[in-house]
């Protein structure tokens, strides 16, 4: 099986190719093309996932092209870390393209939309069984490409259209920096290829300063990716997008490739302190930042989105906390829960046709399967005992606290309060109480978009039994079969964290039951109690207006002093040496005007000149 590991993105990239020559079809049963070739990915990503699981692995390339002695090489390689994303990829991918049948049911460019996902899926597949930096990078910026067309699939939008320039943009300023970082890898090891290049940071071939550049250039492409601060804000803007690719991006895929980068280059960061605490302090301050925001926001998919880059943030906090197990365990569980929060939410959609929270109210009863499962995502992400969320997010807190980073911790168990407190929030005012939009025409989505939730739903109540003390590391005794060496940060913590935890959920899951189910205490205590600080959260700080005032009027001041510039400096030299060019040939026509008289008499002058010339001097000779 292993040794067919290269055709796992393939089938995507056939399904995309399929469905591309089937663009203009108006039937739905083509996206049964997209479902049956990504589940075949799922199959056999499954099946590697398991022979790695046994101890098994692969690395296989051949040269792409020589550069002197330096050959650069492609392939593919299977180890413990890409082997269990393959899975959860292909796994969500799956999912959301079975979602997608009912949910894109009357698009006229269905087709259109699933050959999208298709080459999405491919290129993050090719991204995760890359073996060197170099094709890593090239399936990086294809998952880029592949963003900006799903997120700009209502193109016809101007919002979706800005969005998708957005997230392009931003992206690219975090590319530029794992380019920079990958351009010095290969300068000081001569290699793109990972193996090399641990073993030249093992060996100390690269000092200390040049480690902790390089890391940081790396993380750079990271934050662009996985949107942690200051590169965030293209990832809320992407909810314009449909649901179902909400769910790609925001849960498993895209945003989860910045952390699987840093994990897949954790040696690197692992031989520079400096490197870690920055990555820590990012995340730290990305979580509890993108938590405070999602307590105000009133679009149901905004608060989903800003949810995401809060525990994105805390996946690249614990990776920063040497929590090597600790941040792949939160991707995985946060992969199920928040795909599942996303494809509900897409219901709640379909079936009240708003995003507005303050729209909706009372759907408990008209949402019968949506609602429960909406509620066990709700749990896990706010760290409910026994959920997922509870076992990843203890494991995030216990290597913070082990690695000494005690204002960190603190951060990060705040953040825990307000993840619970907002997503309580969003589900009292989605399901419970009384109906305050139109209730007409209410009801359950249909069971295609039902079975992926309720797939996700079990998978984010028992992932988290992957890594516990109660019944065994599995996790972390498997994640050690690869080549990082696993630090500090694989074990439990004390015996209060756990504790902490579960006492900041009950704390947020109370305050928002008495606001907004009991009515104890009023809903804008908060924006009265508190009004200048109510506002900037509400404007997320205001992060896009000076990101306007600064960079974007700065740029554009910038080209307009390019553009006077260009046209009074440069036209200008240009006029000038034309103008001078055009009259040294105007007195030369003037010179050969072809009269005989006029070159005889211009000899003589010569003649003569030269003549007094010679007289001057005293003769040639003298």
């Amino acid at each position: 099986m292993l040794q067919m590991s290269w055709l796992i993105p393939l089938f995507p990239l056939l399904s995309f190719i399929l469905l591309l020559l089937f663009r203009k079809s108006k039937s739905e049963s083509t996206a049964w093309i997209g479902v049956l070739l990504t589940g075949i990915s799922l199959v056999m990503s499954v099946g590697v996932f398991l022979a790695v699981w046994q101890g098994e692995g692969i690395k296989t390339e051949g040269t792409w092209f020589q550069i002197g002695e330096r050959a650069i090489t492609m392939g593919f390689e299977v180890n413990p870390l890409n082997a269990l994303m393959l899975v959860i990829v292909s796994l969500v991918s799956f999912l959301v393209h079975l979602y997608s049948k009912g949910y894109m049911h009357g698009d006229e460019r269905f087709p259109v939309f699933f050959a999208y996902l298709g080459l999405f899926s491919f290129a993050m597949l090719g991204l995760v069984v890359s073996p060197n930096l170099l094709q890593l990078y090239m399936f990086w910026e294809l998952v880029g490409l592949g963003s900006f067309l799903l997120i700009g699939f209502y193109y016809f939008k101007p919002e979706a259209k800005a969005a998708a320039k957005k997230a392009f943009v931003m992206t690219r300023i975090g590319d530029v920096g794992l380019f920079i970082g990958m351009v010095l890898l290969f300068w000081q090891v001569g290699s793109f290829e990972y193996d090399e290049i641990f073993a030249s940071v093992k060996n100390g071939d690269i000092s200390s300063g040049m480690l902790t550049l390089t890391a940081l250039c790396i993380f750079v492409g990271a934050v662009g990716k996985s949107g942690q601060l200051p590169l965030h804000t293209w990832l809320p803007d992407a909810m314009e997008g449909p649901t179902p690719v909400s769910a790609l991006i925001h849960a498993a895929t895209m945003v989860a490739a910045g952390v699987y980068l840093v994990a897949a280059m954790y040696p690197l960061f692992q031989a520079s302190e400096a490197a870690l605490t920055v990555v820590a302090v990012v995340g730290g301050l990305t979580a509890i930042f993108a938590a405070s925001i999602g307590l105000m926001q009133k679009d149901i998919k905004r608060v989903l989105a800003y949810s995401t880059v809060s525990q994105l943030g805390y996946m690249m906090l614990a990776l920063g906390a040497s929590g090597y197990v600790a941040g792949i365990f939160h991707l995985t569980t946060h992969a199920f829960f928040k795909a599942l929060l996303f494809l509900a939410a897409g219901s709640v959609i379909h079936a009240v046709h708003t995003q507005n929270i303050e729209e909706m109210g009372g759907l408990w009863k008209k949402l019968r399967i949506t609602g429960p499962l909406f509620l066990i995502g709700a749990l896990a992400i706010s760290g409910v005992p026994l959920l997922s969320g509870f076992f990843s997010k203890d494991e995030i807190l216990a290597s913070t606290y082990a690695d000494g980073k005690y204002g960190l911790f603190w951060l990060a168990v705040i953040a825990a309060f307000m993840t619970a407190f907002y997503m309580f929030r969003l589900f009292f005012l989605v399901f419970t109480g009384e109906a305050r939009g139109n209730e007409k025409g209410v009801h359950e989505s249909p069971s295609v978009m039902t079975f992926p939730m309720i797939v996700l739903g079990v998978l984010a109540v028992v992932a988290g039994y992957l890594n516990t003390t109660w019944f065994g590391t599995f996790l972390s005794d498997y994640l050690a079969q690869g080549p990082v060496e696993l630090p500090h940060g694989d074990h439990h913590g004390p015996a209060w964290i756990p504790l902490v935890a579960t006492l900041a959920a009950a704390l947020g899951i109370g305050l928002a039951y008495l606001i907004y189910q009991k009515g104890t205490l009023s809903r804008d205590w908060i924006t009265r109690s508190f009004p200048s600080l109510a506002e900037v959260i509400y404007n997320k700080w205001y992060i896009d207006e000076g990101y306007d005032q600064t960079v974007v009027k700065g740029t554009r001041g910038l080209s307009k002093l390019g553009v006077l510039f260009d046209r009074y400096v440069v036209d200008g030299l240009v006029t000038a040496v034309t103008n001078g060019v055009q009259g040294l040939s105007k007195i030369g026509s003037r010179l050969q005007n072809g009269q005989v008289q006029s070159y005889g008499t211009a000899a003589i002058f010569g003649i003569v000149i030269l003549l007094l010339i010679v007289a001057l001097t005293g003769g040639y000779f003298s």
